[in-house]
């Protein structure tokens, strides 16, 4: 009898469940419930046919049994839940791939970066880093999760402070909920600088916003900006039913309405988007900085004219003589300001003129003034170069490394060269090295090697085969010459054409000098476990603070060959462009 209802049980949960089904795919055509064998033989041809679909160019030798696994694989990789790729630029774009960071150690990682961090990169460095930051790829299996490694990416994008970067990448990577701490610090950088257009802008790019209430703050303040105040009113009322609470925001979103006149909101240093509210909303803004306050506002304050003048500064106040120099430091103020600034001291004659031991004995605001107006009367070169150094190590030693950098470089080249001595011509020549060479053009010398029309090819200008013959012409030449020395320039030239696989003749075997390179240890380890992004975070460090043009040749030999056995070409001839040929 239980049998029997059971069977009973079973037979009816077939039965609604066939009848579910066959009004969701709305046949009319009777089914056959006891069929069984028939269904499954349907099934498994469908089956089939999809595998037959999707194994379209693969081999015909491939047997059922394999097609099946290679079918499984495919349909969950499908539905797996890999995470989305992070980034800005295409892997093969820079010879890179998905994979370049999958067989690296995530700690060992954090690690590396955070010593570059710590440094100020040059150029040339930074370009490296952030093709290697911002390409899409796989974050590393061990040791990190996707979070942290995106966190790298969004940490360097703020740090770096390119909007125009940044906008990109918020754009292309707009579905991620990671965005949020960029999208506030992009709005924010950008009301920093006065342009209301460009965040009001990003709100129509991006197609689905963070859930912040601080973000949806900036986007009901673009509607009003805009004039859209119905809109505004309807996006305000959603936040607010949603338990959005904030007095100051809503005496604002009333004023700026146009539903009071009169808003009685105090000054709010809380946020960026604030101060702007208060600037907008309070009817006798004041508002004086002081050497604590954040330096975003002070940027705000600069963008909107709203700092003190020159001029107007109380030369007596010493704080804000100190406030006014960190400023320009942090881009508030210009450099020339500052300078100006420092041409209101007054000064004696004889500190003029003991100047290297007067400057000493003032307060460090005072010594930098001192030594500037000293610059400006003297007119003997050597003396002049002596005080900018001086005055730079000032800025330097008080941790303002960027109040004196612009115009350092002007004053510098107003200099007499030829009348420099070689004693104080390295500054010289280090401050102008800063200036970059990025205009010269190449000069070619086919005496040489790595002067030789050969280096166009790293250019994408000539074929492989005429690059062949040419270098057939370059060595044969060089043979028939007993004192051509191999540089090791040349040696870079030659064994990366090699890496391309340009042919070399066995006759010239004998007068090349190649794998010379001396790569570090750690380095061909990774070469051999296939970390490729770890090595070039390596070749970032290395690199450092350094310019290219600058490294030793030995360096750059090591750092090209290493590009080479990972097949990173098009990183190793932007390197080769710019070091190798002689540029005038």
């Amino acid at each position: 009898m239980n049998l029997l209802k059971l069977l009973n049980k079973k037979l009816l949960f077939i039965l609604i469940s066939i009848f579910f089904v066959s009004n969701n795919l709305n046949s009319n055509e009777p089914i056959d419930i006891w069929d069984i064998e028939k269904i499954k033989k349907n099934g498994e041809a469908e089956k089939k046919n999809n595998i037959e679909y999707v194994n379209t160019d693969t081999n015909s030798n491939v047997n059922i049994k394999d097609t099946n696994l290679i079918y499984i694989e495919q349909d969950e990789k499908i539905n797996s839940d890999q995470p989305k790729l992070v980034g800005l630029y295409d892997p093969a774009d820079n010879d890179l791939n998905l994979n370049m960071w999958e067989l690296s150690d995530g700690e060992k990682i954090i690690k590396l970066i955070e010593k570059i961090q710590k440094i100020k990169l040059s150029n040339d460095a930074k370009n490296i880093y952030k093709k290697i930051i911002l390409t899409n790829a796989f974050p590393p299996e061990n040791n990190i999760n996707v979070e942290e490694f995106t966190n790298l990416k969004i940490k360097w994008l703020i740090n770096n402070n390119d909007l125009d970067l940044i906008k990109e990448f918020i754009i292309k990577n707009d579905e991620q909920t990671y965005n949020n701490e960029l999208i506030k610090y992009y709005l924010d950088k950008n009301l920093s600088l006065g342009k209301i257009d460009n965040i009001c802008e990003v709100f129509s790019l991006i197609k689905i916003l963070p859930e912040s209430d601080y973000i949806s703050k900036y986007k009901i303040y673009c509607l009003i900006h805009k004039d859209q105040k119905e809109v505004a009113q309807l996006q305000y009322d959603l936040i607010k039913e949603s338990g959005f609470k904030d007095i100051f925001f809503d005496k604002s979103f009333n004023y700026l309405m146009g539903y009071t006149s009169d808003t009685e909101v105090l000054l709010s240093e809380e946020s960026l988007l604030n101060f702007h509210l208060s600037y907008l909303t309070m009817k006798d803004f004041l508002y004086e900085p002081n050497e604590n306050t954040k330096k975003i506002i002070w940027q705000y304050l600069s963008s909107n004219n709203l700092l003190t003048k020159v001029n107007d500064i109380d030369l007596e106040d010493r704080e804000k003589i100190k406030s006014f120099e960190k400023a320009t430091n942090d881009g508030s103020y210009k450099e020339a300001d500052l300078l100006d600034l420092y041409t209101r001291f007054q000064f004696n004659i004889h500190q003029i003129i003991t100047v290297f031991d007067a400057y000493k004995l003032l307060p460090n605001y005072e010594s930098r003034a001192l030594l500037y107006q000293a610059f400006l009367v003297s007119k003997d070169p050597d003396t002049q170069i002596k005080l900018l150094e001086l005055l730079k190590r000032e800025f330097d030693d008080d941790k303002l490394y960027k109040a004196f950098d612009k115009e350092l470089i002007r004053l510098i080249q107003t200099i007499d060269e030829e009348k420099i001595s070689s004693e104080n011509s390295e500054f010289y020549e280090l401050q102008l090295s800063k200036i970059g060479n990025e205009k010269l053009k190449i000069k070619y010398n086919n005496k040489i090697l790595h002067q030789s029309k050969l280096i166009n090819y790293f250019s994408g200008n000539i074929s492989k085969e005429k690059i062949e013959k040419e270098l057939e012409k370059m060595l044969k030449k060089i043979k028939k010459n007993k004192k051509y020395y191999f540089s090791t320039k040349d040696n870079i030239v030659i064994e990366s054409l090699i890496s391309d696989g340009i042919e070399v003749s066995e006759k010239y075997e004998s007068i090349l000098e190649l794998n010379k390179s001396n790569i570090p240890t750690d380095i061909e380890v990774m070469i051999n476990d296939g970390e490729i992004a770890m090595i070039l975070l390596r070749l970032v460090e290395i690199i450092g603070e350094d310019n290219l043009k600058d490294l030793g040749t030995e360096t750059l030999y090591f750092i090209v060959s290493t590009l080479n056995k990972l097949n990173i070409d098009k990183i190793r001839n932007d390197i080769i462009l710019q070091v190798i040929p002689v540029k005038v």
